[in-house]
């Protein structure tokens, strides 16, 4: 299994803090998440419906119907391999490790390339890249990604896009055309957890030619998205006044957070966290530790990541042991 953020129990009995105690930075959820209300319920007590409205409300939330609804992101992350002939798959990297991982375990050969123009001189049947990249916050236009796809297209490739981390800028997204006569070589998955701070639903979409749906479809089986999950999924993708908040909120919070870690190495930022590049960065990790605030280390690569810290103290917990840094830095 691979390490991820958000291992705060893991921290707490490393360091010998209470639970309690600490300031969780190590991944790139919204702290400040959708508020979900008390369920229905029949929510709890019946088995879950396709007829429920949340593919609707998926649909025009995305600006496309040609969506399958999953348990989580993760699920197309492990099962989409598993529908292709295994053959190579050039990655834009460094990239979230569990896609590699699964093409990987499926029979493929990944090869992680630095540029989306390596990947596609390449000339692999598949090309996959996260967008915004995780970890390293990279951001590819819009214009370009399509682009691409018309290229992989006139040679009959495919072009995969892990979008976990593009709602704050929906119009660089390429959910609404994936899978249509337009792209019907894209795959772009996308997910509630990042955004709308709701990980702990495991609701995630595949957007894909009805082919690829129907095919993960039959692997996932019947119900497998839970009732509750499906509602507040619903709900949530349904609130365009939330989401505009949110939206400006984000960046708001996003700049601050950068301008508060530009001294520490070469800062890129998401509007969901900042990736500091520095040969500190695992010094840098395990001093915050020490404090009790939990980053983000990619060992072995020089990056640490900071999430947005979810109301003003703890902010200033964070600034104050910067401060310290700097001092003892000098």
């Amino acid at each position: 299994m691979l390490e991820h953020g958000g291992r705060l129990r893991a921290a707490a009995a490393t360091y010998g803090i209470a639970l309690a105690d600490w300031l969780d930075l190590s991944t790139g959820i919204n702290p400040q998440g959708w508020p979900v209300p008390a369920l229905p319920p029949a929510v709890w007590q019946r088995l879950p419906e396709e007829e429920d409205g949340l593919l609707d409300a998926a649909a025009g939330y995305y600006g496309n119907a040609g969506l399958l609804a999953l348990p989580g992101s993760q699920a197309a992350i492990q099962l989409l391999p598993t529908l292709f002939p295994p053959a190579s798959v050039a990655c834009l990297g460094p990239l979230y490790q569990e896609h590699p991982q699964a093409w990987q375990r499926a029979g493929h050969r990944v090869r992680e390339l630095p540029t989306l123009a390596r990947a596609l001189a390449a000339a692999t049947p598949y090309v996959l890249l996260c967008n915004p990249n995780n970890p390293t916050a990279r951001a590819l236009p819009r214009t370009e990604l399509l682009a691409a796809a018309q290229k992989l297209a006139a040679r009959g490739a495919w072009l995969i896009v892990d979008e976990a981390f593009i709602d704050p800028v929906p119009a660089e997204s390429l959910a609404s055309l994936a899978g249509t006569a337009a792209a019907a070589n894209l795959i772009v998955l996308r997910s509630l957890g990042k955004f709308f701070g709701l990980a702990g639903v495991r609701v995630g979409f595949v957007f894909a030619a009805e082919k690829i749906r129907a095919q993960l479809a039959q692997r996932l089986g019947p119900w497998s998205v839970a009732g509750p999950s499906r509602e507040v999924a619903r709900l949530a993708l349904q609130d365009s006044a939330w989401q505009m908040t949110a939206r400006q909120r984000l960046f708001k919070d996003s700049r601050r957070l950068a301008a508060l870690l530009a001294d520490l190495g070469e800062v890129e930022a998401s509007a969901l966290f900042v990736i500091v590049r520095s040969v500190a960065a695992e010094a840098l990790h395990r001093f915050f530790a020490q404090r009790a605030i939990l980053t983000r280390h990619y060992a072995p690569q020089p990056l640490l990541r900071f999430g947005l810290p979810g109301d003003e103290s703890g902010w200033q917990r964070l600034q104050a042991a910067l401060e310290i840094w700097k001092k003892n830095a000098v």
